[in-house]
């Protein structure tokens, strides 16, 4: 599992164009069957850049009131800039925010804006207007085919088959047109909030700005276009000139990040390049005259990627040794090495990984993927209780399962790897293998147990409407 990993669990595209509360399908999943039910997008798991994002939000978060919610936020592997909130638990940024943001506070304040939105309880407020409209829609339809019935009986010159007709749609519309009012609404209320939040804990309104005036200039030709009453978001020059106003006023508008932050912000940016541009477009942007630490971590990183393992732990040594306690400069080493096949080599870098990152979870997957890798049963129970340890912090990486299942093996546990197989298959999405490991398990495992209740869990999951039978 490499440092940066592309958690592909489905076709569904973040929305693109503007920074947007999605509401159309709230993730709230519950125990498997709802997990098994809910929408699936493609994510980005990588213990760096999630930890810088967490970094970002923490003190938004407790300046909303929100530190005690459990808000996590979710990397999407879509290179637009856009960010959105599903529910009231999670942020979701693209790939592209990050890339595209040329300052911390720039992604800050776009994390500011969708706090705004959980905090506001906007998604909670926008589903009762729709279940509002709903019910409107639905009279005004009754209403509707009333007229159109007795413009029937009264005969087809009556015209009332036509205002029956009329009365269907005319409220269907105004209904819409009130419904994208109020979102509207919202958005402007989340803007507010943001920089509320932002002078609170005393960073620069500036990058909310500047990200919205991107997003504005991006716009400006499509939106020239628009009915501003058909738009679910203000229109970028109207909203730009409010938030100028708002966040200019605001005490803390010129201050600026940290140069540590920034430098951390520009290491992820240059994960992100390296894992995700081709190694052409990656020397463009970070030339070999580059010499500072983010072009030389966009080209190890490239280097690695495209098979010249020696030159890019070359490379990697070199960044070590500038920043000798930076955990993700070894976890890219100990990643490297595997990949590349030393699998007993990448032990070392990912243990000193392990011991420097603050939330470790995702590398000490790593470490075990190496440890199991060595095909050495010694380190079958090593990496079985490095997995059981991050699996209580990251509960549905797949991968984790699937490591686990094998360390298990190795040591006869058949019943429990059975379990960790099944684990595995539910959270990439096949219910059907899913279903049939766990019933394997069950026969294994002592009735009752919380592996059996695990498995019996899993194996009674039904099947989803896409799943083809047998």
């Amino acid at each position: 599992m490499p440092a940066l990993l592309p958690n592909l669990s489905g076709p569904v595209k973040a929305a693109r164009g503007a920074l947007a509360m999605l509401t159309i399908c709230a993730v709230t999943a519950t125990g498997f069957q709802a997990h098994a039910q809910a929408p699936r997008i493609p994510t980005i798991r990588d213990a760096e850049i999630e930890q810088l994002l967490r970094d970002y939000t923490q003190p938004v978060l407790r300046a909303a009131g929100l530190a005690k919610q459990n808000i996590s936020v979710t990397i999407i592997n879509d290179r637009s800039f856009n960010a959105f909130v599903m529910d009231g638990r999670r942020i979701f940024v693209n790939a592209g925010t990050l890339m595209d943001s040329k300052t911390p506070n720039e992604v800050i304040g776009v994390l500011a804006h969708e706090t705004g939105h959980i905090a506001g309880g906007h998604l909670s407020r926008l589903r009762e207007q729709l279940a509002a409209a709903q019910t409107a829609s639905i009279i005004s339809m009754l209403l509707g085919i009333g007229a159109m019935v007795a413009g029937a009986r009264a005969g087809a010159d009556s015209g009332l088959g036509n205002a029956g007709m009329a009365a269907i749609l005319a409220p269907q519309e105004a209904i819409r047109r009130s419904l994208l009012s109020y979102q509207r609404n919202q958005e402007e209320q989340a803007d507010r909030a943001a920089v509320r939040f932002l002078t609170a804990t005393g960073q620069s309104t500036k990058g909310l700005y500047d990200s919205f005036k991107r997003l504005s200039d991006q716009s400006l030709y499509s939106a020239s276009r628009a009915d501003p009453y058909q738009q679910s978001h203000p229109m970028p020059a109207e909203r730009v000139a409010a938030l100028q106003t708002l966040a200019r006023a605001s005490p803390t508008w010129s201050k600026t990040d940290s140069a540590e932050l920034q430098l951390r912000h520009d290491l992820v940016r240059a994960k992100l390049y390296g894992f995700i541009d081709r190694r052409d477009s990656v020397a463009r942007r970070y030339p070999f005259s580059d010499s500072s630490l983010p072009g030389r971590y966009a080209r190890a990183i490239a280097t690695y990627r495209h098979g010249d393992l020696r030159t890019a732990i070359a490379q990697i040594d070199a960044l070590i040794q500038a920043m000798p306690r930076n955990a993700y400069f070894h976890e890219l080493k100990g990643q490297a090495l595997l990949e590349g096949g030393h699998p007993a080599e990448a032990i070392a870098p990912l243990r000193r990984a392990v011991q420097l990152a603050p939330t470790p979870a995702l590398i000490q997957i790593l470490l075990a993927q190496a440890l199991i890798a060595t095909q050495n049963k010694a380190h079958a129970d090593e990496a079985a209780s490095l997995l059981r340890v991050a699996l209580n912090r990251e509960p549905e990486v797949p991968e984790a399962y699937a490591q686990l299942a094998m360390a298990l093996g190795r040591k006869g546990d058949l019943a429990h790897a059975d379990l960790a197989s099944a684990q595995a298959a539910f959270y990439r999405g096949d219910a059907r293998t899913a279903r049939q490991l766990a019933t394997r398990a069950k026969s294994r495992l002592p009735v009752g147990s919380p592996a059996w209740v695990r498995a019996d869990d899993l194996a009674n999951i039904k099947p989803s409407p896409n799943e083809k039978p047998q």
